[in-house]
């Protein structure tokens, strides 16, 4: 009788813990992709089969695999075959808008700019973030980027002032600080300015602008946050490595291999970070008068002390905004600078007018202030024709938070959207029958009238979650360009093999080897 009473509770056990766990796997992994499968074709919309568990994942990885064996014509930018191959292949096999699957995950690929407009632009919470993979979540931090709803207004709401053109305007003073002292350096390895040299610009470029996040924003410098910039590389590594392997939840806390090095990497991040805050608490507590400083930092330390929940950041979610902004701040900049050099280099008759551009409003040797950055008109066209043919972000992914109609689509609760920007960067019914070509005239008359639609260039995102630090970056941009521009001649080296990649963000594969001449002797 006991036996009997302990093989019931047992079964009883089981029907409560377990059944309810197979019928969600079994929901997952078939019952749920086999459902929305059907529910895109009746609308016209079919994609690559769904195979259990790794959904297209497979696909993915050796699509990506063969296109980094290949290298483009410098002067092709064409680049979307090479970035998102996957994507480039599915679209001609099955339309611009179809349905393909990152593991589990549905996603709808759309490139119409009237409903990325839509998507981006929406107030009400119907599209939000997708869920983060954990080891992207450490590299860039749980902050401004990721979060949603009433967090992600308290943050932008905080976050705001550090990045006013009044702000930016005192920052562009340390910009040329930190731009100083990579171009000092430059003259030392060129035996004081006199001779011409190959650096690889892709490397000094993250080098200057991790600098110059440290210094304006956190009041520190690349020298002291250097740990924590070595560890973000790695993780970002790590985190484009895995992107294309299946997602199990919970095997982020396995310690595999893989784990323990993403751990240890996060540790020094998250450790770096707290040296810097502790250093600036230390600093304030030393001077009971004194504020917390007017930077990024600063402003988020106040916020820490309000009594306003509404107005107020825990220290554990200004470590993650510390993550956020020191790597989205510099990687982003770095990137647009490094594509930009690239360009220039190849067209020198661009070169050359946006030289005669800076000599113009700064002479030969003045420093390029924030007045004469805003009277730049030809390197904002170059700038934002750089950000549309090789901006830093390949896509944008949305999560539908509920049924909702799209066009004349229904998007089904839960389902992800990916928009292509690199391919919507050059749709050439958008941009014209020179959508491949660099042609920064078309910017002549502002972003909005670049295209045939006003909100074709999408490097800054737009709408409520636009880029916070646009502006930042763009005065940055100015700043170092100008200021090489005035001493330098760039000319790409002959190693240089065109070859952009998806590492998180657009990388040249084999780095931008540019000689450097030098103007003056």
């Amino acid at each position: 009788m006991e036996l009997l009473n302990t093989t019931n509770l047992l079964a009883l056990a089981f029907l409560i813990l377990v059944v309810p766990k197979i019928y969600e796997a079994c929901w997952i992994l078939v019952w749920r992709p086999l459902m929305l499968s059907r529910k895109f074709k009746k609308q016209g919309i079919s994609g690559p089969k769904y195979k259990i568990l790794h959904g297209n994942l497979p696909e993915i990885r050796k699509l990506k695999q063969e296109a980094k064996l290949t290298v483009l014509d410098p002067n092709s930018n064409d680049i979307f075959p090479r970035v998102l191959p996957h994507i480039h292949q599915w679209m001609s096999q099955y339309g611009e808008t179809f349905l393909y699957w990152q593991g589990t995950e549905p996603r709808i690929c759309i490139s119409d700019h009237e409903l990325a407009k839509q998507i981006l632009s929406n107030k009400f919470g119907f599209f939000v973030k997708s869920k983060i993979r954990p080891e992207v979540l450490k590299l860039a931090g749980k902050g401004l980027v990721f979060v949603d709803g009433l967090d992600w207004v308290r943050h932008r709401r905080i976050l705001n002032p550090a990045f006013s053109m009044d702000k930016i305007k005192i920052m562009s003073n340390l910009m040329v600080d930190c731009t100083l002292r990579m171009l000092d350096e430059w003259r030392k390895q060129g035996n004081g300015g006199k001779t011409e040299q190959v650096l690889m610009l892709n490397i000094e470029f993250k080098r200057l602008t991790a600098d110059i996040i440290a210094t304006a924003a956190f009041g520190s410098s690349y020298a002291e946050g250097i740990e924590m910039f070595k560890s973000q590389r790695e993780l970002q590594k790590c985190c484009a490595a895995s992107i294309t392997n299946v997602f199990i939840p919970g095997t982020q806390y396995l310690p595999t291999r893989s784990n323990i090095q993403i751990w240890k990497l996060d540790r020094k991040v998250h450790n770096s970070v707290k040296r810097i805050i502790d250093a600036r608490l230390e600093s304030k507590s030393k001077n009971v008068e004194s504020d917390y400083g007017d930077d990024l930092l600063g402003i988020m330390l106040t916020s820490a002390r309000s009594n306003e929940s509404e107005k107020m950041l825990s220290i554990d979610e200004i470590v993650e905004e510390c993550k956020t902004f020191f790597f989205a701040g510099h990687e982003t900049t770095a990137n647009l600078l490094t594509w930009s050099t690239m360009l220039l280099s190849l067209h020198q008759d661009w070169q050359e007018k946006l030289r005669e551009e800076v000599f113009n409003e700064c002479g030969k040797d003045k420093i390029p202030d924030s007045e004469a950055c805003s009277k730049f008109k030809l390197m904002t066209m170059v700038l934002m024709e750089a950000l549309r043919l090789y901006g830093p972000v390949l896509n944008m992914i949305r999560s539908a938070t509920q049924d909702i109609k799209l066009g004349n689509l229904v998007i089904p609760k839960g389902t992800t959207i990916v928009l292509p920007i690199v391919k919507m960067h050059r749709d050439k019914a958008v941009w014209g029958s020179d959508g491949d070509k660099f042609n920064p005239m078309r910017f002549e008359n502002g972003v909005s009238r670049a295209a045939n639609h006003p909100n074709a260039l999408l490097a800054f995102s737009m709408g409520p979650r636009a880029c916070i630090g646009q502006n930042f970056a763009m005065m940055e941009a100015k700043t170092v360009l100008a200021m090489i521009l005035q001493r330098f001649r760039l000319n790409l080296s002959g190693e240089y093999k065109h070859a952009p990649a998806d590492h998180l963000t657009l990388q040249p594969q084999y780095g931008i080897p540019v000689t450097l001449q030098p103007i003056y002797g």
